[in-house]
């Protein structure tokens, strides 16, 4: 049986762990109440839901989306919640196609820690672009992810595409 290890993530979980503040929200509800949308990466907020770029990505465009309301479980979410959440993948899709070009898009959930989620308090969409070969030695080897441009770079490009989108992602488009 073949191993996949992703000792980067450690970083992200012990911060994650230890940015909770004492009370008991989780991490991405803190960032939100810090008015710093680009400090910490916070590209759009919807009604429903907001967009937040992954600081430790898996690859350049790593985007999360998040509902306000902390849930643990999909089944909690109510209906606009996962309305939203499904536009919003539609949307993050559109705005990394034109900003990044990828060759590929990975969409999914971890639920729970079983499951590998970092902030398992608080749900969450990954939107991960793909290109051929973007996992490399590198990684398998030297278990370091080499990505080609920084966090603020990829930021400028995604906001640049989003404030030009004149469709709002918790809405039906036209």
């Amino acid at each position: 049986m073949d191993r996949m290890w992703s000792p980067w993530r450690s970083e992200y979980v012990s911060e994650a762990a230890q940015r909770e503040p004492e009370d008991g929200t989780s991490l991405f509800t803190q960032l939100l109440n810090e008015d710093a949308d680009t400090e910490n990466l916070i590209l759009w907020r919807g009604d429903h839901v907001f967009v937040i770029m992954n600081r430790y990505p898996y690859n350049n465009g790593h985007l999360l989306i998040v509902p306000y309301r902390e849930v643990e479980d999909y089944t909690a979410l109510d209906t606009a919640e996962q309305r939203a959440i499904a536009l919003t993948v539609d949307r993050c899709i559109q705005w990394i196609d034109a900003a990044l070009s990828p060759e590929g898009v990975n969409v999914g959930m971890n639920l729970g820690a079983a499951a590998g989620a970092g902030i398992p308090e608080h749900l969450h969409v990954h939107v991960v672009p793909r290109w051929a070969g973007d996992t490399n030695f590198m990684t398998s080897t030297g278990e370091t992810r080499v990505l080609p441009e920084d966090l603020s770079t990829t930021y400028k490009k995604l906001r640049t595409v989003i404030d030009k989108s004149t469709s709002n992602p918790d809405s039906e488009r036209s």
